[in-house]
C-alpha cells in the first residue's frame, strides 16, 4: 500500500511540476493548471487512503469544505478581486503550516523530539505565522478595509528589531531544549510572529502589494516544505520548495523590474504622507487639458496604431470588457490595436494580463514593457486607462522623485496620450504626474467604465 502511495505522490509532483512550466505562457496557462488540479487531487487521493483507520473521514471533511470554498470563490469572485483573494489563500496556506507545527509539537513529538524536529516546528511556526499575519493585512489593504498608504510611526523600525530578537530568543530556547519551552513561551513565540507579519506589511504601500504578495506567497511555501520535515513528507517538502523558489524568483525579478532593491520596498515605506515629492512644474497645480468623447473617438477611428495601456482604475472600474469591445470596433475601422503591459501595474503579479485574458484579448497583442516602449514612438495614440505612476515621465528625468530610476511606460513618446482618469489626484506613489501637463496629452475625466463605453458608441457612430 505504501508503495503505491508513494508512486502516487511522484505522478503527482510530476504533473505539479509541468502544470507550473506550462503557466510561463497565457496561451497554455489553462492546460497547466489542470495538469497541477489533477496532481493536487491525486495527493489528496493518497493523504485519504494513508489516513484510512486513524481518522480519514475528518480528513475528508476538511478536503470536502475546501472543495467548496475553493469552487464557490472561483464562480463567484470578480476577476478584480483576485489580487485579495491570492492574498487571503496565501495566508491560510501559512496559517496551516503553523497550525500543524504545533499540533505535531504537543500531540505528536512532545518533548521527544531530535534537533531535526524542533528545528523545523520552530521555523515553520515561525514563517507560517508571519505570512498569515501579512497575508491577511496586505487583504484589508486591497481590499481598502484599511488605507492602502504605507502606516509608519516613529522608531518603527526599532520596535520591529525588538520583536524580531525576541523571536529569536524564543527560537532558539526550543530548539536548545528539544521542545521543552513551557506553554506560555510557545505561545509568546506565536504571538510575537503574528505581530512580526503585521508590523511588516503595514509600512508598505498598495503600489508595492505586487511585491509582498510574492514575498509573502514565498514565505508560505517554504514553511510548507519545512512541515514536510515534521511529517515526513516528500510531497509538502517538493510542492513546498516550488512555490517557495518561485515565489522568490518573482520578487525579485518584480523589484528589478521597477530598479528598486528588495529592501527599500520593504523598509522604504514608499508613498507615505509626508514623504512624497513633487514631480509637476515646482508643485504648482498641474495644467492640463481637458478633452471630451467624442473628440477622443475620432482620435482612435483614424489612427493607424492604438495602444491601450491598462492600469489599477481600469480594474476598479472593472472596465476590461469594455475596453475589449472599444478594441473590436477600432480593429473593424482598420486600426491596429495593442496592449502595453508593466510588470507592476495592478495590485498583484499578472493583474493586467489576467483581467485582459478574462475579456478574451488576444495574447499576442500584449506586449511587455521592453516591446511595449520600443512601439509607443510609432503609436498615433496611447489610452491610458487608469495607469499613474507606471507611466510617469518624472522616473526618467526627475531625480529628487520616490519613482527615479524605475523603468516605466513611455507613453509621452507616442503622438498623442488621452488619460482616462477620475480626477487629478496622484496614484499611489503620492506623487503628480507630468505627463498630464504635456502639449500632446489630454485628459478624459470619469468613470474608466463609463468613459470607455461613451468612446465605443462615439466610434461606432462615426
Amino acid at each position: 500500500m505504501n508503495v503505491a502511495i508513494d508512486l502516487a505522490n511522484l505522478v503527482a509532483i510530476a504533473l505539479i511540476i509541468y502544470g507550473l512550466h506550462e503557466l510561463n505562457s497565457p496561451a497554455t496557462a489553462r492546460r497547466g493548471n489542470r495538469f497541477a488540479m489533477g496532481g493536487m487531487a491525486i495527493a489528496l487521493a493518497g493523504i485519504l487512503i494513508r489516513t484510512q483507520g486513524i481518522g480519514w473521514q475528518v480528513v475528508a471533511i476538511g478536503v470536502a469544505i475546501g472543495a467548496i470554498v475553493g469552487i464557490y470563490a472561483a464562480l463567484k469572485v470578480k476577476m478584480t478581486a483576485m489580487p485579495q483573494m491570492v492574498a487571503l489563500y496565501n495566508g491560510a496556506g501559512g496559517g496551516a503550516a503553523a497550525l500543524i507545527s504545533t499540533v505535531e509539537h504537543y500531540v505528536a513529538h512532545g518533548s521527544s523530539m531530535n534537533d531535526v524536529i524542533s528545528v523545523s516546528l520552530v521555523l515553520s511556526a515561525i514563517i507560517g505565522s508571519v505570512s498569515f499575519a501579512g497575508s491577511i493585512i496586505a487583504f484589508l489593504k486591497l481590499q481598502e478595509v484599511m488605507t492602502g498608504r504605507p502606516l509608519t510611526y516613529p522608531g518603527q523600525q526599532f520596535v520591529n528589531g525588538v520583536v524580531l530578537l525576541a523571536i529569536l530568543g524564543l527560537a532558539v530556547w526550543f530548539v536548545v531544549t528539544s521542545g521543552t519551552l513551557p506553554a506560555w513561551g510557545y505561545v509568546v513565540l506565536l504571538l510575537a510572529a503574528l505581530l512580526l507579519g503585521v508590523l511588516f506589511v503595514l509600512p508598505i504601500g498598495g503600489a508595492d502589494m505586487p511585491v509582498v504578495i510574492s514575498l509573502l506567497n514565498s514565505f508560505t511555501g517554504v514553511a510548507v516544505a519545512i512541515t514536510g520535515f515534521e511529517l515526513d513528507s516528500t510531497l509538502l517538502i517538493i510542492c513546498g520548495a516550488l512555490v517557495g523558489a518561485s515565489g522568490t524568483i518573482l520578487t525579485v525579478a518584480m523589484s528589478r523590474a521597477m530598479n528598486r532593491p528588495l529592501t527599500n520596498v520593504l523598509f522604504g515605506a514608499f508613498g507615505a504622507a509626508g514623504g512624497t515629492v513633487v514631480a509637476g512644474a515646482g508643485g504648482a497645480p498641474q495644467q492640463v487639458r481637458a478633452t471630451s468623447a467624442d473628440d477622443v473617438a475620432v482620435m482612435l477611428a483614424y489612427a493607424n496604431k492604438v495602444i491601450f495601456v491598462p492600469g489599477y482604475g481600469m480594474a476598479v472600474a472593472q472596465a476590461q470588457h469594455s475596453v475589449k469591445a472599444l478594441a473590436d470596433q477600432l480593429e473593424k475601422r482598420g486600426v491596429k490595436v495593442l496592449y502595453a503591459i508593466h510588470p507592476v501595474a495592478g495590485r498583484m503579479p499578472g493583474h493586467m494580463n489576467v483581467l485582459l485574458a478574462e475579456a478574451n484579448v488576444p495574447y499576442d497583442e500584449l506586449l511587455d514593457l521592453e516591446d511595449a516602449n520600443t512601439e509607443l514612438p510609432t503609436a498615433d495614440v496611447a489610452l491610458v486607462i487608469g495607469a499613474n505612476d507606471v507611466t510617469n515621465p518624472a522616473a526618467r528625468n526627475v531625480p529628487s522623485s520616490p519613482i527615479y530610476g524605475m523603468p516605466i511606460l513611455d507613453v509621452d513618446k507616442a503622438k498623442n496620450v488621452v488619460v482616462l482618469k477620475r480626477s487629478m489626484r496622484s496614484g499611489f506613489a503620492g506623487i503628480e504626474n507630468p505627463l498630464y501637463e504635456l502639449p500632446n496629452a489630454s485628459m478624459l475625466f470619469g468613470d474608466a467604465k463609463a468613459s470607455v463605453d461613451a468612446l465605443t458608441a462615439a466610434v461606432k457612430a462615426l
